[in-house]
């Protein structure tokens, strides 16, 4: 009985060297999933994720203006500017539109 209750307080040590290298596996895929949920939560894209339909717009006011639209599952992705060479593709700046905090939104044309 004696040598039962001491092999179980004092285990043979593994001889085994690749044992160690699963345990970095799963290591390394615990830090992945970290990273992208860090990510995805730094560049608040959570709203891609979402069955509702939104329109975020990237940098307005600049040049390199981007307008992302989500309707159902269709994403698309308008660029501003000149540097692109498709048809409908270019636009210019006509106004300015603010958000009040009732949530009603003003136009004020330039």
């Amino acid at each position: 009985m004696s040598r039962r209750k001491n092999k179980f307080l004092h285990p043979q040590p593994d001889d085994d060297p690749i044992s160690s290298v699963a345990n970095l596996f799963d290591v390394a895929m615990v830090f992945a999933v970290a990273l992208m949920v860090a990510l995805v939560a730094h560049f608040n894209i959570t709203e891609m994720f979402t069955q509702e339909d939104f329109t975020m717009v990237k940098n307005p006011g600049k040049d390199n203006m981007e307008i992302i639209t989500k309707k159902g599952d269709e994403i698309s992705r308008y660029k501003s500017g000149n540097n692109t060479k498709r048809e409908g593709n270019k636009g210019k700046r006509i106004g300015i539109a603010y958000e009040l905090e009732n949530g009603e939104i003003i136009y004020v044309p330039e």
